[in-house]
């Protein structure tokens, strides 16, 4: 039997994230990255809406090394399966080989906002919304 915990994403923010809906008890964590947050150097702005976003989600927030957080998370709740969203998100393979090393790991698809194969830079909204918003309003 799985005893899983949610991983939530900063490409999912979202209360219809396909893992809170899949496993609606089970106890999910957020990770502040200080090491992305300082590379891209994400904004206050950027990191208030993501804030904002979380407060809407039955989220637990941390600080640190993303797969070392969860991780401890797993133990705390003597789970045996890590849930989370996929992501395009560079970093987003490297965390999952981290954790798939200790435990189960399950990645659900979410349905993606508009069809779209070509390159986006993902570190600004504003450079991926000037793509998006071509496909969204046609």
């Amino acid at each position: 039997m799985n005893n899983p915990v949610i991983w939530i994403n900063g490409d999912c923010l979202s209360p219809h994230n396909p893992a809170l809906q899949e496993y609606p008890q089970a106890p999910a964590l957020w990770v502040w990255d200080d090491v992305l947050i300082s590379e891209w150097q994400i904004g206050i702005k950027r990191l208030t809406f993501i804030y904002e976003c979380l407060l809407e989600l039955p989220v637990e927030i941390r600080r640190g090394n993303i797969a070392a957080e969860i991780l401890n998370f797993t133990k705390e709740h003597n789970a045996n399966l890590v849930v989370t969203t996929d992501s395009p998100s560079p970093r987003f393979n490297d965390i999952c080989n981290q954790i798939h090393n200790s435990i189960k790991l399950e990645i659900l698809s979410v349905e993606p906002f508009f069809e779209y194969d070509g390159y986006i830079d993902l570190q600004r909204f504003s450079r991926y919304w000037k793509v998006a918003k071509k496909y969204v309003f046609e």
